[in-house]
């Protein structure tokens, strides 16, 4: 037993992935029947569709970043003047949400509308929007999305990318971590050694697959569920596996500057940024997400205060002064972002048209803890823009932000219907 849990260990670390089997009780009970103990193991194309969404952890002072009139002629608010260069290639919405509770407990349902602690009642687990069009779409891309971002924060930070078996993606941390990703190719004898790893890889895959078949025929139905789980986990595992061994005779595009620095998170956002455009440009990925989190840390804007404690300002003016300086500065890059993508040229239309790019929000008052009314912004993607939508935020008429999730994920071509808790398409 010893030998296998190493050897799937091995395999966790190396591809990334848990494949711990779970525990089983209708075979425990077996076991202890037996031996009155049981040993459990714990456990691009030119015009493709893309999609990127940015998170951030404590959300943006509603106030300064809602605008009162509704339509095109929707006034310029203090957040929103940054990107008022480009408000004819977005859309603002008010009212949009996932309808729960937990304040920064439960930030990490931005891209998902799933609490973690109810993924186990759900087919696709709590599995965020950019891992479900990944699924779909990442097999014709290098990689098949890229997260990115500051780890950290209060608890557990933004953490906003899940798989359907309900393992958290972390980010790529570092400009310098991307930069080698993207650009970097590794020596020949790291290829030999990687053909090496993947067949031993492959075999475990083999191997481990083997033994939860056999066991699937001797549980119950409970137990059956949790397998079948435990054969997503190994299908995601599969389809890493596949990917890498396809893409290791292709050369990385050449890099188009020198390798940058890691300085800190606040210096750092900007190369983020470009790095990703670069991503989406070389078709590197066509889905990517970037976590503004904790870690963004206001001593880098001179400002010598916890953000997490100015999130609580107590309507204190310095505070939120401050809470302004440091959102301004996410939004002003986020903005240079999409100027960026709006100058690439993309077959017929710039990189910005066919990259529908979501901004926003798990949380709509870390203040007071809510999760309701979210800061939404959608850009690009073809999409008509240009307004300030307000949509139900209670009753029978409540629009949930899911509902908008299934129509971005429509327009990457991903046959949906459903999508967290939508009951339809936005449009």
């Amino acid at each position: 037993m010893g030998n296998k849990i190493d050897r799937r260990r091995f395999l966790l670390k190396t591809v990334g992935a848990s494949l711990a089997l779970p525990g089983l009780p209708s075979l425990m009970a077996k076991e202890v029947a037996k031996s009155g103990a049981v040993q459990a193991v714990k456990g691009g194309g030119v015009g493709a569709r893309r999609f990127v969404a940015v998170g951030n952890l404590l959300g943006y002072q509603q106030k300064s970043f809602f605008p009162e009139t509704e339509g095109r002629g929707y006034e310029k608010t203090t957040l929103l003047a940054p990107l008022w260069e480009n408000r004819d290639k977005m859309t603002v919405y008010r009212g949009l949400d996932h309808g729960i509770k937990g304040g920064h407990f439960a930030v990490h349902s931005f891209l998902s509308g799933v609490l973690n602690s109810e993924a186990q009642n759900r087919p696709d687990g709590n599995v965020s929007l950019d891992q479900y069009i990944a699924d779909e779409v990442g097999v014709e891309t290098r990689f098949p999305s890229l997260t990115v971002g500051s780890e950290g924060g209060i608890h557990g930070g933004c953490q906003i990318a899940w798989t359907k078996s309900g393992v958290r993606v972390p980010p790529i941390t570092g400009p310098a971590e991307l930069f080698e990703k993207l650009f970097v190719e590794d020596s020949a004898q790291r290829k030999v050694e990687r053909i090496e790893e993947n067949r031993i890889q492959a075999s475990i895959l083999d191997s481990v697959l083997e033994e939860a078949n056999r066991l699937s025929k001797r549980v119950n139905r409970e137990d059956k569920d949790k397998l079948d789980e435990y054969f997503t986990s190994i299908r995601d595992v599969e389809k890493r596996l596949e990917l890498r061994e396809r893409w290791a005779s292709h050369p990385k595009p050449k890099a188009p500057f020198e390798k940058p620095s890691n300085v800190n998170t606040v210096e750092d956002l900007p190369m983020l940024y470009e790095l990703m455009a670069l991503a989406l440009q070389t078709d590197s990925t066509r889905v990517a997400t970037l976590e503004i989190g904790g870690c963004f840390l206001p001593q880098n804007l001179g400002i010598d205060k916890s953000y997490h404690g100015l999130s609580h300002h107590g309507n204190d003016e310095e505070a939120i002064a401050h809470l302004l300086t440091l959102e301004t500065y996410q939004i002003e890059h986020f903005n240079r972002f999409l100027t960026r993508l709006s100058k690439i040229e993309d077959g017929d239309q710039t990189l910005l048209d066919s990259t529908a790019v979501l901004f926003g929000s798990g949380i709509g008052n870390a203040h007071s803890h809510k999760n309701s009314d979210l800061p939404i912004i959608l850009a690009g993607g073809g999409y008509r823009h240009g307004e300030f939508k307000k949509v139900a935020d209670s009753g029978i008429n409540k629009v949930p932000l899911c509902n908008l999730y299934v129509d971005i994920a429509q327009r990457m071509g991903v046959e949906i219907e459903a999508f967290g808790s939508s009951t339809g398409t936005f449009s």
